[in-house]
């Protein structure tokens, strides 16, 4: 009986501590949700106070009165989040317990927080950062501290991938294929195709690129010479900060991977895809990552396939070989050209090989209501994408070789219902304003400040096209509830991708020199989406000196003047655009510089 009380007493203390335990971490929660402060959401060490900047005085957590009216100040992440990619986030996927299919590729893809548990606070840059070194010389050295992540140079010290150099990181322009250089390769690629003078654009009608798998990016960062823009892909794996190499590297890049869903560009986007050991298996689930490729590549493309399978004679690699030939084959593509390890494929031009297919051949091709320049939040499908009457009748002609390409109108003007004219007054408008935008920045910027730029909202990349004789290049993002006018900007020779400004993109923080933002808080205040958010997502991909072009309504311009002092942003220059274009009704431009700072924390690691 004794032993039975005093049991069934523990057991009541141990009711009484669950209990108060319970109501303990009830408060805790209640705690970090007040004042709607979510960036405690991911845990007590998220955040940190401002330490001296290098430019400007002190900058402390608190309120703002900006009118008569008090504003909170945004507070500082943990110096431990300062690569957070919020869609991307690891820590997410773990605590959030999705559940994904590895094998697929489904935690490499997007997956944002919801709102509740958004950090909302400005990410700080690593200790010892320093002003990017500038375009072209970033191609082949970077600062170290800015990327403080020597793994890849030990990991692929055979390939000549990067070289730790004191302060300093190389790039030789090794790749795992191309131990040699990238430049090698690519004229070797050329060759084995005979475009004259081993030069891979072809008299300009080889513009547009996908490195698959691209590494640190070195292909695409040696075709840019050839006047050949690449869209250098790679997921956020176990070679972490590759993507982050190449952005800092002045490199186009973006974090992306072939796992379920359709990659975020139209259909017909690129004239040349490129693999190099990207490890990427491309016989599973009936071939749909090929056929992605295959949705992708403009009538004629190419297909470059280094890796062992081309050339191996062990009996693995010889059944994986003989599997994708075969099925290349029922795709209708045919060999270009194969030496030693590369095989080169071509598209066909044309439907005429999908009819001529015996009845029942897989894979089959996509019904007709299927719109294969849908991509946003798109599940693949293992089905051949077929072109349009149009398209077939044209055998694929149309573009014009780069650079007349970029001004001229392309096909796909009438599936929006526009005309020439139309495209020809948009690429003058842009002109003109972008002018008038580096008239603004003045003694701001030298010919060799800006490299890494995006326009937030780029329609049909006239902005973009206005920039063509300076030495930069654009991301130009289509809103996905919007017409989908990317493939206007891809048949230009330029790129880009289709994302929703609710959320956060899928780069490194300060990965980006300039951001111009068209009326995209407009758009995002009739969604019901945060400004506040936007801002500090802006404020996480901007280069610290870096700079944002708002183009906006004048309210618009007014509320974001509000949020300058606490996002650690000076303004450079306002204007009035009411004189721009007849359309432009209270349009205001404001140009802003974002400072460089440093967290209490950061200072002391440098002390």
């Amino acid at each position: 009986m004794m032993r039975g009380r005093a049991h069934g007493n523990q057991k009541n203390q141990l009711v009484i501590a669950v209990v108060v335990l319970v109501i303990f971490c009830g408060f805790l929660y209640i705690y970090s949700r007040k004042d709607g402060s979510s960036a405690l959401a991911y845990g007590t060490n998220s955040l940190r106070k401002f330490g001296s900047s290098y430019w400007g005085g002190d900058d402390g957590a608190g309120e703002y009165e900006m009118d008569g009216v008090m504003l909170k100040s945004i507070p500082v992440c943990d110096d431990r989040l300062s690569e957070l990619i919020p869609c991307l986030d690891r820590n997410l996927i773990y605590q959030t317990r999705l559940k994904l299919d590895l094998a697929l590729m489904e935690h490499y893809e997007r997956h944002c927080p919801v709102p509740e548990r958004r950090y909302n606070c400005l990410i700080p840059p690593p200790p010892g950062y320093k002003i990017p070194i500038r375009w072209p010389r970033s191609r082949d050295e970077v600062w170290k501290a800015n990327i403080p992540h020597t793994h890849l140079a030990t990991e692929k010290s055979d390939q000549n991938w990067m070289v730790v150099k004191g302060e300093k990181i190389a790039f030789p322009g090794g790749g795992t294929h191309f131990h040699y250089g990238a430049d090698k390769y690519i004229a070797s690629i050329a060759n084995m195709l005979k475009f004259p003078k081993n030069n891979l654009n072809n008299g300009g009608r080889i513009r547009t690129v996908l490195d698959v798998g691209c590494g640190v990016a070195s292909f695409g960062g040696y075709l840019l010479s050839s006047d050949i823009i690449t869209m250098s892909l790679a997921p956020n794996d176990v070679h972490q900060n590759q993507i982050q190499f190449a952005l800092e590297r002045g490199i186009p890049a973006y974090l992306g991977v072939l796992g379920t869903k359709r990659l975020p560009y139209p259909s017909r986007s690129f004239e040349f895809a490129h693999c190099s050991r990207c490890r990427i298996d491309w016989l599973q689930r009936d071939g749909i990552l090929l056929l992605e490729l295959d949705r992708l590549l403009r009538p004629g493309g190419y297909f470059a396939y280094s890796s062992p399978e081309a050339y191996a004679q062990d009996e693995e690699d010889l059944r994986i070989w003989s599997e994708m030939s075969a099925l290349v084959e029922r795709m209708c593509w045919k060999i270009a050209s194969k030496m030693n390890q590369t095989v080169i494929w071509v598209k066909p031009q044309t439907n005429d090989c999908y009819m001529e297919r015996k009845s029942g051949t897989l894979p089959p091709l996509c019904k007709s209501d299927v719109d294969p320049d849908a991509v946003w939040d798109v599940h693949m499908e293992a089905c051949i994408t077929p072109y349009s009457d149009q398209i077939h009748r044209a055998r694929g002609r149309g573009l014009a070789p780069w650079p007349a390409r970029l001004t001229t109108p392309t096909p796909r003007l009438a599936d929006f219902g526009y005309s020439d004219e139309t495209f020809e007054k948009d690429t003058e408008v842009w002109q003109r304003r972008v002018e008038n935008y580096w008239n603004l920045l003045g003694s701001k910027i030298e010919s060799d400040t800006l490299r890494n730029l995006m326009d937030m909202k780029a329609n049909m990349g006239s902005f973009a096209a206005a920039l063509k004789n300076k030495d930069v290049w654009v991301m130009n993002v289509v809103p996905e509830d919007g017409p989908n006018t990317l493939k206007i900007v891809y048949d230009r020779g330029l790129i880009g991708t289709v994302h929703n400004w609710c959320e956060a993109f899928s780069t490194y923080p300060r990965t980006y020199d300039l951001l111009h933002a068209w009326t995209i808080f407009s758009d995002i205040q009739r969604k019901g989406c945060s400004a506040e958010d936007l801002l500090i997502e802006m404020d996480r991909i901007l280069r610290p000196k870096g700079f944002i072009i708002v183009r906006d309504k004048r309210s618009v311009v007014e509320f974001i003047k509000n949020y300058l002092q606490m996002l650690h942003w000076e303004t450079v220059a306002t204007a009035d655009a009411v004189q721009d274009s007849e359309q432009d009704g209270d349009d205001t431009v404001l140009i802003v510089q974002k400072k460089i700072w440093l967290t209490s924390e950061s200072l002391r690691e440098l002390e």
